[in-house]
């Protein structure tokens, strides 16, 4: 080893501190996260919120709340959903620094973890959704940008008709399915069909919606995404174009215009998401989804969600370990990737 170069390097670093450095950037990123004491939290102590941010009981001063939807009565196959929002935020470990955007998205924003949905029953589909649409409402009046984890894919329509209420959103979906279905068994709420009925309320512009990940059983249920002008990648769209030309055409077709982020776990391949209500083989990579979120930083972001986290289903909480990494990475959007 050279020698001189070891001289050097304990001179520089041998007695300095997990806080200390010469980066501005991570010293200022280290500087974040240090509690008022001069130490480091303890990622497996305390209440857990999400992404280990204060609980707040009011909207009150924040720029970002992040709230659990725990509802799944939209499900057409495997429940379970329900218990999504409380798997993930077991899970700790989660940032706080994000090494792409090179910055601590906690300190860049008042944020915090503002409890679930109050929902007035636990058997009415349509009772719950009003809860939600109402809910958001307050939010978006508010002027909080939301983060959400359902739940059942059905919990995207009302928050859509809250956020574009006064003018339709833009979005980019990650999902298995298109979730533009029609009424079948004898309603139209279900959470096959979210972006359908968030087109046809007038708060979902389809030509500046773009659907990543598409393939499965129920492609046939999808021609409402065509023939409304949504830009639609299946997988082997997918793997022939690759990563970058995706970024490239989810950043073109949304623009510079108000877009929210929807991401359902089972647009990931079962590998990495089994525990989810329809699995669907062939998916994208934990990698590959959270390279394309970040290729969306600088949109105009104003809320994200992740749904469909079924943890019954995954003893090993890997899912719920990918789930809490989407929100994380959807913060960061609305924080870092703006910068």
């Amino acid at each position: 080893m050279d020698q001189e170069k070891l001289r050097r390097l304990r001179a520089r670093y041998g007695d300095k501190g997990a806080f200390d450095g010469d980066d501005p950037v991570l010293l200022r990123a280290a500087r974040d996260v240090q509690s008022p004491e001069g130490r480091r939290s303890l990622p497996y102590a305390g209440v857990p919120t999400f992404l280990s941010l204060p609980y707040a009981t009011s909207l009150e001063g924040l720029d970002i709340a992040l709230i659990g939807i725990p509802m799944d009565l939209g499900v057409s196959n495997r429940a379970g959903a329900r218990f999504g929002p409380r798997a993930v935020r077991t899970i700790e470990r989660i940032g706080p620094y994000h090494p792409t955007f090179r910055g601590v998205p906690k300190a860049r924003a008042r944020a915090a973890d503002v409890g679930d949905v109050a929902f007035q029953s636990r058997y009415q589909l349509e009772q719950c959704l009003r809860d939600i649409e109402a809910y958001y409402l307050k939010v978006a009046a508010a002027g909080v940008r939301p983060l959400s984890v359902g739940g059942d894919h059905s919990v995207t329509y009302p928050i859509l008709k809250a956020l574009g209420r006064d003018a339709p959103v833009g979005l980019v979906h990650i999902d298995a399915h298109c979730d533009t279905m029609g009424s079948y068994d004898d309603t139209k709420f279900h959470h096959g069909g979210p972006f359908r009925l968030a087109v046809l309320d007038g708060v979902l512009d389809p030509e500046r919606t773009i659907q990543i990940g598409i393939r499965g059983s129920a492609n046939m249920y999808w021609e409402f995404s065509h023939a409304s002008g949504m830009t639609v990648i299946y997988m082997e769209d997918f793997m022939r174009m690759g990563l970058e030309a995706v970024i490239a055409q989810a950043r073109a077709v949304v623009g510079d215009g108000p877009t929210y982020v929807s991401v359902d776990v089972d647009g990931f391949d079962p590998a990495y998401a089994p525990g989810t209500g329809t699995p669907e083989i062939g998916g994208l990579e934990a990698r590959e989804g959270l390279a394309l979120l970040r290729g969306l930083g600088g949109l105009n972001i104003v809320g994200a969600d992740v749904v469909e986290v079924a943890p019954e289903y995954d003893p090993s909480t890997n899912t719920a370990q990918l789930a809490a990494q989407v929100l994380f990475e959807e913060f960061s959007l609305l924080t870092l990737g703006r910068d």
